[in-house]
């Protein structure tokens, strides 16, 4: 039988860092990304040669990118990998870097994501798909509100206070694309997108940087880091889509079966989760995931949303970051910097987010419906 894990040695993340998010700019990619790093390693008070291990992930800048942001820190030898992984690269960097400590193979390894929004290639398999280009992600997403709302008999208006909740939080984020509060009105009164999606409503894609450092305890003891702010992965697991029923919401379902997994592994409830940072790039695929994580049943997100259950100081904070909608989504990066947000909430070290008392976090994000990648986090 497959181990997990929490089958193998214990892994803590002990540095975080960021360059902010930001609208596309001149900023070379090196410089998001070494500052970044330079964050994480000033986070975790460690040198850059205490690294054993580096994992890269970028959907957007080519090959071998990872290579002149390293030499800028210093020609160690260190290990180099990069992963492209759509919207969870970041993601899947984090797992590599949690499996090589895990594993023994290293005491240190460092994941890190960086990305700048370039012309997106058109698919190169030669193989045509069915309406290509007739149905766009705002489309397929504007078509599952309708969908949601109708079903659950709620409004528009309802699932857009998403965005409500989500740009209140970025408004306190030093590091994220969006920092302005919006009101209902605001967001529903926005650029029009698909059907009853505003822009306001939609993930900006920009630039930007986010890593995280993690160890193992022989490593922690070795260089002398601060074991109490040192927060351990209990959970991480991967999977990819099978043939499902038809129907809009697939990666829903597959959010289902790889937080069931992810939580069963980590023996965690969804009931104990205190912050949940998701892959919230339209409005309503914070609701579709938070009742498929379980958090809820099905079709009563909105009923938690609307009595704050969902906002910093409620039952289980969502998305306190600002998620996709507000913090941005650079792509690369996205995946590790939840997981960064995590770390601040549980080392109660979040300031104007901090949501009172959090001890267990999820980090979830999706690759174009195909990969979806949760990790679990927990305050010793």
């Amino acid at each position: 039988m497959a181990r997990t894990l929490k089958d193998l040695r214990p892994v803590y993340v002990v540095g975080v860092g960021w360059h902010r998010y930001q609208n596309p700019s001149d900023t070379p990619y090196v410089t998001l990304g070494v500052t970044a790093i330079r964050e994480a390693l000033a986070d975790a008070h460690l040198d850059w040669p205490a690294v054993e291990s580096a994992n890269v992930a970028t959907a957007l800048l080519g090959m071998a990118s990872g290579r002149p942001m390293l030499r800028h820190l210093g020609a160690t030898g260190v290990p180099l990998s990069h992963v492209e992984n759509a919207s969870a690269s970041g993601s899947t960097a984090f797992r590599q870097a949690c499996i090589e400590v895990a594993s023994g193979l290293a005491d240190v390894s460092l994941a890190v994501g960086v990305d700048k929004r370039n012309p997106v290639r058109r698919d190169g398999t030669g193989i045509d798909n069915l309406a290509e280009d007739a149905i766009a992600q705002f489309t397929h997403f504007s078509l599952l509100t309708n969908e949601y709302a109708h079903r659950h008999k709620v409004s528009f208006e309802d699932i857009a206070r998403v965005a409500v909740k989500n740009h209140r939080n970025g408004a306190r984020n030093r590091n994220a694309q969006r920092q302005q509060e919006r009101t209902l009105d605001e967001v529903l009164g926005g650029k029009k997108v698909a059907g009853s999606l505003t822009a306001l409503q939609c993930t900006p894609v920009g630039e930007g940087a986010a890593a995280a450092i993690v160890a193992s305890e022989d490593g922690i003891r070795r260089l002398g880091l601060d074991a109490g702010r040192a927060i351990r992965v209990i959970g991480s697991t991967a999977r990819s889509e099978r043939v499902y029923a038809a129907g809009l919401g697939f990666d829903a379902v597959l959010t289902k079966e790889t937080t069931t997994v992810a939580l069963r592994e980590a023996q965690v409830s969804p009931q104990e989760l205190d912050i949940i940072e998701l892959h919230d790039a339209f409005t309503v695929e914070e609701l579709h995931y938070i009742e498929n994580i379980g958090l809820c049943p099905e079709g009563q997100g909105v009923h938690l949303l609307k009595e704050g259950a969902l906002d910093i100081g409620g039952r289980c904070a969502v998305n306190p970051s600002g998620g996709l909608i507000a913090m941005g989504h650079p792509i690369g990066p996205t995946g590790i910097g939840q997981v960064g947000e995590i770390t601040l909430q549980l080392r109660g070290e979040a300031g104007p987010r901090q949501h009172a008392g959090a001890r267990t976090g999820l980090a979830h994000m999706v690759g174009v419906g195909a990969v979806c990648y949760v990790h679990l986090l927990q305050r010793p």
